[in-house]
């Protein structure tokens, strides 16, 4: 698909994106989320390096887009993304810096659905890194056995207690540096604390976000380190925090890793990769998820200003 008929927003005027509705389902008593659009075929996308003819003649293949171009194209479907999802936010239920620290930990290799289920009884039975530092590792075991991998789990928590306890006075520290020092605290985890409860920006390198900037051809780096430094570049540094959230959302809701709703996607027009997914539009609306969907989110405890449903407690279907 040619990026220079979708790419710069110098040469491209509001996508058709912003013409047609999605149709998503609209939650309950919400009004539905703000400004969600509906998808349009990339302009130039069906033809472009194809041998069709014009007037006996066959079309010259796309140039590659520029750099500039594709810097031009990223900042527009950021700004698409903040009018699609104007509520994105974290998706783990958090009071405090040393819940969101648990929580993002927990979150390996499982959904923050399951993990806002279980964080209730983990935070009951410890409130505090002077808690949960003094443990017995079975019984942690078992409140958090629902999220996986659970005895490696166990150890992070409590290591990670025990530094807090030790060497910052029972305070999650508010510096990078000292976050990846923690058990089980890699990057990514610290630029969610970071970012959320601290407001530090910080860029958060998960699947669907390295997954959703190599769909866009904003780099084909593979490496979470190497991506965090790719996008850092293109966007300034006062978006990277809500810029990680409104990718995640569209990740998790639209543009999922095995069939993404291209046919419902708002920012169609914008996306080298369209055509990967289903591109009937009903067809598509029926893939997408969560508020998008009608269906209840991953929070127990969303925002305020969360369009759809809350999701239910462990155990309450």
């Amino acid at each position: 698909m040619s990026s220079s008929k979708s790419g710069s927003s110098g040469t491209t005027g509001k996508p058709a994106a912003k013409a047609a509705a999605t149709g998503a389902k609209a939650p309950a008593g919400t009004g539905g989320p703000a400004k969600t659009r509906g998808p349009a075929k990339p302009g130039g996308s069906a033809k472009t390096g194809s041998s069709a003819k014009t007037g006996g003649r066959a079309k010259a293949p796309a140039k590659p887009e520029s750099h500039l171009a594709m810097v031009r194209r990223a900042r527009r479907i950021n700004r698409e993304l903040a009018e699609v999802y104007p509520y994105a936010h974290p998706e783990l239920d958090f009071r405090n810096p040393f819940e969101l620290l648990c929580a993002t930990v927990l979150s390996a290799q499982t959904t923050d659905l399951r993990v806002n289920q279980t964080t209730p009884a983990l935070f009951a039975a410890y409130p505090t890194p002077e808690d949960m530092a003094a443990a017995v590792p079975e019984e942690m075991e078992e409140l958090i056995r629902p999220t996986g991998f659970f005895r490696a789990k166990t150890k992070s928590l409590l290591g990670l207690s025990a530094a807090l306890r030790d060497e910052f006075g029972g305070e999650v520290p508010g510096r990078l540096d000292d976050l990846v020092k923690l058990p089980g605290v890699g990057r990514k985890t610290a630029n969610v604390v970071l970012g959320n409860a601290f407001g530090v920006p910080g860029i958060t390198v998960d699947t669907h976000f390295g997954r959703l900037v190599r769909r866009w051809k904003w780099t084909d780096e593979e490496d979470p380190v190497k991506v965090e430094a790719v996008v850092a570049d293109i966007f300034p540094k006062s978006e990277w925090t809500m810029l990680s959230h409104r990718v995640i959302f569209h990740g998790r809701r639209v543009c999922h890793a095995r069939k993404p709703a291209c046919g419902a996607c708002p920012i169609a027009p914008l996306c080298p990769s369209y055509g990967e997914g289903e591109t009937d539009p009903e067809k598509a609306r029926k893939l997408l998820k969560y508020e998008m969907g009608g269906q209840p989110g991953q929070r127990l405890s969303p925002p305020a200003d969360y369009p759809g449903k809350p999701a239910p407690a462990l155990g309450a279907g």
